[in-house]
């Protein structure tokens, strides 16, 4: 494969995870207008926000055997495009069915999108010989970003959903189609095909992961998870009912979390190539325990802003690096095992909110900050697997193969 083919082919994916961290952004964070729009009750809403990662989850098991014919690079090919569809669908509807028919496609479609799109990073980065993959979910953390942005400027204007979703569907659609010309998941072929020919399966991915080995990256990923969630769906609720902060400053954290978030990955995988993967998961780790005990104990708002700030910093490099240790894992099987491990991003995150929540209530929200913060410590303890490789692969560190391609 050419420098220039895996330089545009790191692009295209580059540009996907910015699509997917737009996308979702821009649903999760008008949440209140589509309950409004469609009337779903607050005890009904649970419901329709448990079903979207649970048919992530079925879906990332399916793309499993869909990847292992096609590839990865043609389950994206089509994956983004729905999901952009359907969140188109979630602004154009009314109705309970309209609203579960279309969260639910985007549930579906998304659960391929975030497992082809992290399989052909794993892939990638194999052919670099060197650690891109956080690179790739910084420019999924920008999305976020952009996307929150947009969705602001939509409930600040009152605009309509499907008025605010429109404009960015019709220029983000178009772009990822064009772009997905380059996808590549680094194999010595045609930009788009998997490493293994279509219709033939990869030699080892039914049989050749152990279920033992993948656990503790599997663990990782849902406490992770459970971290994030608690930022995303309590860090405003924190504020403004325990540390007393107004309602506009309420707002702060989680956007602070997001830009730190997107800093560490940034800068993450210079750590990784200077001092290897266990060692900045286990820093990750430590700083986000830090982040959940400052949160915890923190005497006043701005104090709590502060920890959820550390916290972006921290959780940062996790997720990125947990997949691609499950590609170094299993190098026969890397598409197979990030599908599996892909499933307990969803189990993160549909536990992390009921979990603060029932302990915030049954308990104090302080007190409900410091599980996730002993879950995200776990980490340490398994941050070995960061580093390990199954017998006979390599030796100390991944260099299948090196590409000189910037």
């Amino acid at each position: 494969m050419t420098d220039a083919r895996l330089r545009h082919g790191r692009g295209s994916l580059a540009f996907s995870f910015f699509t997917q961290g737009a996308t979702f952004a821009l649903l999760v964070t008008r949440i209140p207008a589509i309950q409004d729009r469609y009337g779903i009750s607050d005890g009904l809403l649970p419901a329709f926000l448990a079903a979207v990662p649970v048919l992530a989850g079925v879906s990332s098991v399916l793309t499993e055997k869909l990847a292992a014919r096609v590839g990865p690079a043609a389950v994206l090919r089509w994956a983004q495009p729905v999901v952009l569809l359907a969140l188109l669908a979630v602004g154009a509807g009314s109705g309970l069915g309209w609203a579960a028919l279309a969260l639910g496609l985007f549930g579906l479609s998304v659960g391929s999108l975030d497992a082809s799109m992290n399989m052909l990073g794993v892939s990638l980065q194999r052919a670099y010989g060197r650690s891109i993959m956080l690179g790739f979910h910084a420019a999924y953390s920008l999305g976020g970003i952009a996307g929150a942005s947009l969705a602001w400027v939509g409930a600040h204007w009152h605009l309509p959903l499907f008025t605010s979703y429109l404009p960015v569907v019709a220029v983000l659609l178009p772009a990822a189609l064009v772009g997905s010309r380059w996808y590549t998941d680094g194999a010595d072929g045609k930009p788009g095909e998997s490493a293994t020919p279509a219709g033939s399966p990869q030699p080892t991915a039914a049989q050749g992961i152990a279920f033992r080995l993948l656990l503790p990256l599997c663990l990782v990923m849902t406490f992770a998870y459970i971290g994030d969630s608690t930022v995303s769906n309590w860090s405003a609720k924190y504020l403004q009912d325990v540390l007393h902060s107004s309602e506009e400053l309420a707002t702060v954290p989680y956007n602070a979390y997001m830009v730190t978030t997107l800093l560490g990955r940034a800068v993450g995988d210079l750590g990784v190539r200077r001092f290897g993967a266990a060692l900045v998961v286990r820093c990750g780790a430590v700083l986000a325990a830090l982040g959940f005990a400052v949160v915890a104990a923190a005497p006043g708002a701005w104090t709590g802003m502060a920890g959820f700030t550390v916290l972006g910093l921290g959780l940062s490099v996790v997720v990125p690096q947990t997949f691609a240790a499950a590609g170094r894992l299993f190098p026969g099987a890397s598409d197979a095992a990030v599908a599996r491990l892909n499933v307990f991003n969803y189990v993160g995150f549909l536990v992390g909110s009921p979990l603060v929540g029932a302990l915030g209530d049954a308990w104090t929200y302080r007190g409900a900050m410091l599980v996730p913060m002993v879950l995200v410590l776990v980490t340490v303890v398994y941050a070995t697997s960061f580093g390990a490789r199954p017998a006979g692969y390599g030796g100390g560190h991944e260099q299948p193969r090196t590409v000189d391609v910037g």
